[in-house]
């Protein structure tokens, strides 16, 4: 029997805890709500939907949220100087260049300008080394959102083989870091498959549990994986399905479902976790103003 592991859940439990926080560390001690800043750059639908999704959790949480919404045509020297005003901003304790940004502006440069004090996306270099080091850092959203699902589900990767498809920087090298360092949670065996990996379905086969971040529409079918396997699917997909658009994962649900012990649900499953954690690292960023 299949259990879902449920991000919208999950997320609102969370929420509660952060807004508890909020109430108990900052709003009794008259201190000034956490504030967070995102720049938005061009048009991109799904950009778009997931820039508003994340204001409207601020507002449900006590968050303030400030938003620059630039052309696709802003030249990189321009974002540059609304990314340094953020940096040079008080009130913000922390933002975010939501990606992907446009052809014309150089992605690293721009991931470096953020001061890492502010990086609540856990992008920059400085971040995500002290993550690899096992330190304290400000972890990336999704990655993280992978790792409490697990965790608050009582899910126990010590031992586990773990196979992640995708080697971004935004879910794969984070979670093959995560879900290995030597605490609790983590302990796992990690292989990193991607696009020039030569016959995934070997890796797969043998997986306990397996990240899919490929962005390819219902590509793990119930034949790649093993019986009682834990899938975690980080695709969102959209596809046109009776004259609807529907949004689904880079797994086919229905054909691993009944095969896997667990499995993420697309909506629903990672998306929700990743703009929570999002939240709790401003308010991590807030707390150590």
């Amino acid at each position: 029997m299949t259990k879902l592991l449920d991000g919208n859940k999950l997320a609102s439990e969370i929420k509660k805890e952060i807004c508890k926080e909020i109430e108990e560390k900052i709003i009794k001690k008259k201190k000034r709500l956490p504030h967070l800043g995102i720049i938005l750059m061009g048009d991109n639908f799904s950009s778009k939907t997931y820039v508003n999704s994340k204001i409207k959790e601020c507002k449900n949480t006590g968050i303030k949220s400030t938003l620059i919404h630039l052309s696709s045509s802003t030249s990189e020297r321009e974002l540059l100087e609304k990314i340094k005003e953020m940096n040079n901003n008080p009130l913000i304790d922390g933002f975010i260049v939501q990606l992907p940004l446009e052809k014309h502006i150089d992605q690293e440069k721009i991931i470096l300008s953020i001061d890492p004090k502010k990086d609540v996306d856990g992008f920059h270099p400085e971040n995500f080394g002290k993550m690899a080091l096992g330190m304290k850092s400000f972890f990336p959203a999704t990655a993280l959102g992978i790792l409490t699902i697990l965790d608050r589900n009582k899910i126990n990767i010590s031992g586990k083989h773990t196979v992640i498809l995708g080697r971004s920087r935004i879910v794969g090298s984070p979670v093959s870091i995560l879900m290995s360092r030597k605490i609790d949670p983590g302990n796992s065996t990690v292989t990193i498959t991607h696009s020039k990996t030569p016959n995934i379905e070997f890796f797969t086969k043998q997986a306990d549990i397996i990240v899919v971040a490929l962005g390819i529409p219902g590509f793990i079918k119930s034949n790649m994986i093993k019986e009682g396997s834990i899938i975690l699917d980080v695709g969102i997909n959209t596809i046109k399905k009776n004259k609807k658009t529907i949004l689904i994962g880079d797994v086919d649900f229905h054909s691993v479902y009944g095969k896997a012990s667990y499995i993420t649900p697309v909506p629903g499953g990672i998306g929700p976790m990743t703009r929570i954690m999002l939240l709790k690292n401003t308010l991590i960023a807030a707390l150590k103003r």
